[in-house]
């Protein structure tokens, strides 16, 4: 099975000043009954010291390492949600001085899966001293199985999450199952959201998750990057509001 990606890969694409995305190749997540493929993305910020600060890093290759060192050192390693953080290891062969930040419940995730990475420092609902001036964050809560953290780049608007909204393009699928399976899991671009399996792990705290949201909401994002699928490059409150109205029921 294949996923749509988006061409061309493993380069820096500008998303506005001091913010690029990765599209990385095609994923397989392993389940009980198979595999589920994904496209992949990452997020990169340069800060106001210089720095990198690099969200779900993707699989590294030479070429995309050479751009990246024209843009600075990497400093930061970030997990947003205990399923990205498998390439971190991997970066930090690349970069030994950078600072792995670990997402709630991921060290445990890494361990079940025998994937080996060390994580620096915990990332908690405040951005912390290194980037709190360019880039806000909250931990997303109210799941029963999964915590994400999010993050807000502030001089560009840009809203940065991982698997909250997913929002892959059945056009571009070859195989029919795929498409039926975008659509009954409600990440079928152009309504992309968070998709049900995690959805339903909030059902009983939507209170809590209710306060996460409105807490982004408030950020008025612009852009919205998302880690699987299409990302919004404008109307980003209304693509949020779109996408998390399964809170309001």
């Amino acid at each position: 099975m294949s996923v749509h990606v988006y061409e061309p890969l493993n380069t820096l694409k500008p998303v506005a000043e001091n913010i690029w995305i990765v599209d990385g190749p095609q994923i397989n997540m392993d389940i009980k009954i198979g595999s589920i493929p994904f496209s992949t993305r990452m997020t990169i910020i340069k800060l106001n010291d210089g720095s990198l600060w690099c969200h779900s890093p993707i699989q590294a290759t030479p070429n995309l390492i050479a751009e990246i060192n024209q843009l600075g050192p990497v400093k930061h390693l970030v997990s947003p949600n205990m399923i990205h953080y498998a390439y971190i290891s991997e970066w930090q062969n690349y970069y030994p001085d950078a600072i792995a930040w670990a997402s709630p419940g991921v060290d445990k995730r890494a361990a079940s899966q025998n994937i080996e990475v060390t994580f620096d420092h915990d990332l908690t609902n405040q951005a912390p001293p290194e980037w709190s001036i360019e880039i806000d964050q909250l931990i997303f809560k109210g799941s029963a199985v999964m915590e994400e953290v999010v993050f807000f780049h502030k001089s560009s608007q840009t809203l940065i999450l991982a698997d909250l909204i997913e929002n892959f393009e059945p056009q571009h699928s070859k195989h029919r199952w795929w498409r039926l399976i975008y659509k009954l899991a409600g990440i079928a671009h152009p309504d992309g959201k968070t998709p049900l399996d995690f959805r339903l792990t909030f059902t009983g705290n939507k209170i809590t998750a209710r306060k996460s949201y409105y807490k982004m909401l408030g950020w008025q994002p612009e852009k919205i990057i998302l880690a699987h699928g299409r990302w919004y490059d404008m109307d980003g409150v209304a693509e949020l509001k779109r996408s998390f109205r399964w809170l309001e029921k």
